[in-house]
């Protein structure tokens, strides 16, 4: 993480106070970053140690004397996103701190502003000279970070692709889903194809369904006015959850690292089939900040789908995400199908699951049947777990310390590639939203009581 300048566009946002600035600091306190600079650059009137003061709430472990050092690496610039002399400021204002701090000119560049910004900002990047086209072997790299969501449609996202494809090599493009570098969703594919346990059951043979679940207690915060514009489908679904899918889903790539996995996915989310889904609404979500009046936005899905080739025919995969649930949990279920039950009475009366719990308290657990203790021909589930900070303690680096240093390491595994999200938006575009019910539920709750009627109509019991 050393010798690289960090310019954050929308320095003084919520995911920069929340997520990036935590995580930078975490990397200096660390010893990982000696000589660095970070800049940011946003449209608000505001100093850098404002923004400074606003992301300290959210830095574990503070030390105030590390957090002065860290400080004097920190500049802001006042930035107009659609100003072309403006960003040539900012250039000069970069190459000045990197002379100041003597660093090199590797740069990272992180895109937390709205993708309706993207092209613009994209195309004064490359035209300033704040970002170069450069090879993948180039020493002083410049690399580009986009956050999602990535695009509102599939259109949007097409259109984005091309203005990036115009000026930046496809290597230096970091379409990143922070999902994919969580603890655990980074062990799936590594417990999945090293172990001979599983990879000859992850069929159609063996599997009788997979649950994908992410539940969120809070709503939507002060997020009203963007999460309106999205809902659950867009903002959840369309990148979290179907990367899930994709990694789930996916065959064996010829290595474990890079653009190998990043195929391995695509080929998953171009053979998704829309089945079937519900919508849901909290009630009092028409009354939150920045939501229109009336709005029928959805802050619950529940969906089925499917993937149309060989392994998966015929299996359903089951998405469910909502706002202002019962619990906060990202949880994945895989069930095996029954076997023939031997047994003279007492038979089984659930099968084996895999269970991924990604958060909180990261887990694997394997339910087995096995017999009951005394008791002939009867038997109980029970579960063998793997308890990931019983394992390895509770310092579990954050998803955007990973993410920050797979980057800078020039790994692009956790990156989605263009072709990623694009099968993705053509899956979301292929619903037909004006034809889904909305129902209402109450905050609490796990979610509106039609999930059941929708549970009992594919002969399927959710989990979680």
């Amino acid at each position: 993480m050393n010798d690289v300048t960090f310019i954050v566009f929308g320095a003084s946002g919520d995911l920069t106070k929340r997520k990036l600035l935590p995580a930078l600091y975490a990397q200096f306190a660390a010893g990982a970053m000696q000589k660095f600079l970070v800049i940011g650059a946003s449209i608000d009137e505001i100093s850098a140690d404002q923004i400074l003061e606003r992301a300290r709430p959210f830095i574990k472990h503070l030390d105030e004397a590390i957090f002065k050092k860290f400080s004097d690496h920190f500049y802001y610039k006042e930035l107009d996103f659609t100003d072309a002399q403006s960003f040539s400021h900012l250039n000069a204002f970069i190459a000045d701190g990197e002379k100041k701090h003597g660093l090199s000119g590797k740069r990272l560049i992180y895109f937390a502003i709205a993708s309706t910004f993207y092209a613009n900002v994209t195309i004064h990047c490359a035209q300033s000279g704040i970002a170069e086209r450069k090879e993948i072997n180039d020493p002083n790299w410049h690399r580009l970070i986009y956050e999602k969501p990535f695009g509102y449609d599939g259109e949007s996202a097409h259109a984005i692709n091309a203005c990036i494809a115009q000026h930046f090599n496809e290597t230096q493009i970091y379409r990143i889903d922070h999902f994919l570098t969580k603890e655990l969703v980074g062990n799936i594919a590594l417990v999945r194809f090293t172990n001979c346990v599983f990879e000859p059951l992850w069929n159609n043979r063996y599997i009788d369904n997979v649950q994908i679940s992410v539940s969120e207690q809070v709503g939507i915060e002060d997020r009203g006015r963007y999460y309106d514009h999205y809902g659950a489908l867009k903002d959840m679904v369309q990148n979290h959850m179907l990367e899930l899918v994709a990694l789930l889903g996916m065959e064996a790539p010829e290595q474990l690292s890079g653009d190998y996995i990043r195929q391995a996915r695509a080929r998953v989310l171009q053979k998704l089939r829309f089945s079937d889904i519900i919508f849901g609404q909290y009630d009092g979500y028409t009354s939150e900040a920045g939501v229109r009046s009336g709005s029928q936005t959805e802050t619950f899905v529940a969906l089925q789908l499917y993937i149309d080739n060989p392994r998966w025919a015929g299996i359903p995969f089951y998405l469910k995400t909502g706002k202002k649930l019962d619990k906060t949990e990202t949880v994945i279920q895989i069930k095996f199908k029954q076997v023939d039950c031997l047994l003279a009475r007492k038979c089984p009366s659930d099968t084996n699951y895999l269970t991924i719990r990604v958060s909180p308290d990261p887990a694997f657990s394997l339910t087995l049947n096995a017999k009951k203790p005394g008791v002939s021909n009867e038997v109980v589930p029970v579960n063998m777990d793997f308890c990931h900070s019983c394992l390895f303690g509770e310092a579990i680096p954050d998803s955007y310390e990973i993410l920050l240093q797979e980057i800078v390491r020039g790994e692009q595994a956790a990156s989605v590639r263009f072709d990623e999200i694009e099968y993705a938006w053509k899956f979301i575009d292929s619903i037909d939203q004006t034809e889904v019910p909305l129902y209402s539920y109450r905050p609490g709750s796990s979610g509106p009581k039609e999930l059941e009627h929708f549970a009992y109509k594919h002969g399927v019991r959710l989990r979680s």
